[in-house]
Order: structure tokens, then C-alpha cells, then sequence
């Protein structure tokens, strides 16, 4: 039997260019949820509302009648974002509750991170996965929906009147999708249980908002909005599209807050994922 050379060879293939390796989680993780049908439909249903407004708006253009009860102004998109926030909910639950707590139960993570793959390429990657989903169904049907507006009128007249929609929308889709993607991403992180996680983020929502509303029982204030995190969304919300303010928290503080829950989601995903589990 013949005996070949194996001596040094030069590498003949192409050389990945760093900080992408991300991408290759996101790819792989948008291709697995896609491939749930139940959260297909989930998505499509999503987009019920958007079509519920689009009918008001072609009524609104075009049927002089309707417009004696309906109206279609800033309003009208920050109220279908705040719609939506039932759908963001059950899409966080459902893609993010398992991004890494899936791996911790596997034991990936050592696998992940044994590669010439960063922490930081890791977390973004598995952040993106969520990212792309919520902005299906925050950002995108209300930027349609613009266009739509646009399509039925006829003409610019609304657009150049409320030029800043645009914007508006696009900052709060983002302030909203990087807040709740880093915490759920971060909660994730803390167990190997998606069930537990699912608890966790469900927890932190609807207690937050229970103790507002037991401090607004006793104290007949709004002062106390920034304890809920969906509050102080509301809140911030409704200082990006020019509306009068719901709560009496100046919205700084509720922006304040927002910034606070995602360095703190930050700071337990610099702890928790890790190539070794660290014992104290």
C-alpha cells in the first residue's frame, strides 16, 4: 500500500472575516422558528390589527362618512404599537424563552464557546434572532402602514404634516425590541428550563404592573409609573409621537428606567455566559 506524503500544505480555502461568526446563530435560529408552523400562525396573526387599520384608513379616505368617527393622525400609529405589545409578549415567550437556556441544558455553551467565537458574537447572535422577530410585528406592519396612508390618500399632505412619524416610529420599534430582547435574553441566561424562564419574564411584567396599581390604589397617583415596565414604555412612548404624557413620571425617568433594565440584562449576560461554569 502506497504511503503519501502528508507533509506541510499551504491552506487552499478562503479565510472568514472576523465578527461575523454571529450571523451563522442568527441564520440558524431564524431557520428553526420558521419551521414551527404554530409560530408561523402566530405572526400572521400579528398582522390582524395592521389590516383592521388599513381599513380604517381607506374609510377615512375615501368615505366621507366615516371620517365623522374616525380620524387617522400620530395617534393612530402610537395606539397600534401599543396594540401590538399583546403579540410582542407571546413572541418573546415563545422565541426567546429557550435562546440560551436550550444551550445551558445541552451544555453548548462550552462547545459555542470553544470556537473562535466570542462571548459577545454569541449573545449578539442570539439576540438578533429575537430582534428580527419583534420588529416583524412592531416596526415593519406600522412603517406598511404609513405607506399605506399614503397609497389611499392620494397624496403627501399627511405625510409632510407629521413628517416625523417616521422616526418616531422607527425609535420607539427599537427602544422597545432592545429592552425586551436583552431581558428576556438575559433571564434566558439563568436557567436551563424554558418553562421557568417563560414564568420569570411573565413575572417581572405583570408583578411590576400589580404593584402600580396597588400604590396608585392607596396613593390615587400616577407618580409611582415608573416601578411598571410597561409604564415607562407607555410613557416614553408617548413623548416620541408628540402625545400628552398618560402618567404623571417625567418621561426621563421612564427612559431612565428602560436604560437601567437593559444595562442590568447586560451585566447578568456578561456573568452568566461563560465557556466554563464558575463556582463561587
Amino acid at each position: 500500500m502506497p504511503i503519501h506524503d502528508q507533509g506541510y500544505r499551504r491552506y487552499g480555502g478562503t479565510k472568514d472575516v472576523r465578527g461575523r461568526a454571529w450571523m451563522v446563530i442568527t441564520r440558524a435560529g431564524l431557520r428553526t422558528m420558521f419551521g414551527k408552523r404554530a409560530f408561523i400562525g402566530l405572526l400572521l396573526f400579528a398582522w390582524f390589527p395592521f389590516f383592521v387599520r388599513a381599513v380604517q384608513i381607506y374609510a377615512v379616505a375615501n368615505l366621507p362618512q366615516a371620517s365623522q368617527y374616525l380620524s387617522i393622525g400620530p395617534e393612530t400609529f402610537r395606539q397600534f404599537l401599543d396594540q401590538q405589545q399583546i403579540f410582542v409578549f407571546f413572541i418573546t415567550v415563545y422565541a426567546g424563552a429557550g435562546l440560551i437556556a436550550n444551550d445551558r441544558r445541552a451544555n453548548a455553551l462550552q462547545i459555542y464557546l470553544s470556537k473562535p467565537l466570542t462571548r459577545a458574537e454569541y449573545v449578539f447572535g442570539k439576540l438578533a434572532i429575537l430582534m428580527v422577530f419583534l420588529l416583524l410585528v412592531t416596526w415593519l406592519p406600522a412603517m406598511v402602514l404609513l405607506v399605506v396612508q399614503i397609497a389611499f390618500a392620494g397624496n403627501f399632505t399627511f405625510f409632510r404634516n407629521n413628517m416625523f412619524l417616521f422616526p418616531a416610529i422607527t425609535l420607539f420599534s427599537a427602544i422597545e425590541v432592545v429592552m425586551v430582547s436583552t431581558a428576556m435574553l438575559a433571564l434566558s441566561s439563568l436557567s436551563s428550563s424554558t418553562r421557568f424562564v417563560a414564568m420569570l419574564y411573565a413575572g417581572i411584567i405583570f408583578f411590576t404592573t400589580a404593584i402600580y396599581g396597588v400604590l396608585f390604589g392607596v396613593t390615587r397617583s400616577t407618580a409611582f409609573s415608573w416601578i411598571s415596565v410597561s409604564a415607562n414604555l407607555e410613557q416614553v412612548g408617548n413623548a416620541i409621537f408628540r402625545l400628552p404624557p398618560k402618567y404623571t413620571t417625567p418621561w426621563p425617568v421612564s427612559l431612565l428606567m428602560v436604560v437601567l433594565l437593559v444595562v442590568a440584562s447586560g451585566l447578568v449576560l456578561e456573568r452568566r455566559v461563560r465557556g466554563v461554569e464558575v463556582v463561587a
